[in-house]
């Protein structure tokens, strides 16, 4: 059982990186707004139910997962450094693998704010994050999130051998997933 975690700010290319990623191995992709948009028809995912419910909805899932016998998952978050409730949420996350006998894989990804503004707008990004429709709301966010929070490593940070940071600015998504493919031998 295997989980990559791909990690890293709004409109990087986490949920497109992990489509290729699910095209080229036997890993299922479990991006962030799936559960995020499910909830939202009913709460908005920043109060305090739409939080509740998508954390509920990912544990359980998560959880059927790491018990199965599928090859793994990937899963696609945005981490804010920063905030110590995200490295808990990390950390219990991969304990539910781990003490499943399965390894975790941790893939950062940055690109340059103006590629991440243009990503923002993809046809792909929309179609899968109905929620992102609103492109001025949506942009708003995406720097306003910037702004507030950590959303990439610091030099040093990680050191962990099941960790590698990529800079996609000018990577194709194929090129990312093989990448990763290669590095963890996926």
């Amino acid at each position: 059982m295997k989980l990559v975690i791909i990690f890293g700010p709004q409109a990087v290319g986490k949920m497109t990186v992990g489509q290729e990623l699910e095209r080229k191995t036997d890993l299922k992709l479990f991006h962030n707004h799936m559960t995020i948009e499910l909830v939202s028809h009913f709460f908005s995912y920043g109060s305090k139910s739409g939080k509740r419910l998508v954390g509920l909805f990912r544990k359980e899932i998560f959880e059927e997962v790491a018990a199965s016998d599928l090859e793994g998952l990937i899963f696609t978050f945005v981490w804010a450094l920063d905030l110590p409730g995200d490295w808990e949420y990390i950390k219990n996350l991969t304990h539910i693998f781990e003490s499943k006998g399965g390894s975790v894989y941790l893939v950062e990804l940055e690109a340059d704010v103006e590629v991440r503004l243009e990503r923002n707008k993809t046809e792909n990004r929309l179609l899968h994050k109905p929620t992102k429709k609103n492109l001025e709301q949506s942009e708003s966010d995406l720097l306003r999130t910037m702004e507030n929070h950590r959303l990439n490593s610091l030099p040093g940070e990680f050191e962990e051998s099941n960790y590698m940071k990529i800079n996609n600015t000018n990577l194709t998504p194929e090129k990312v997933a093989d990448m990763i493919k290669d590095r963890f031998k996926i």
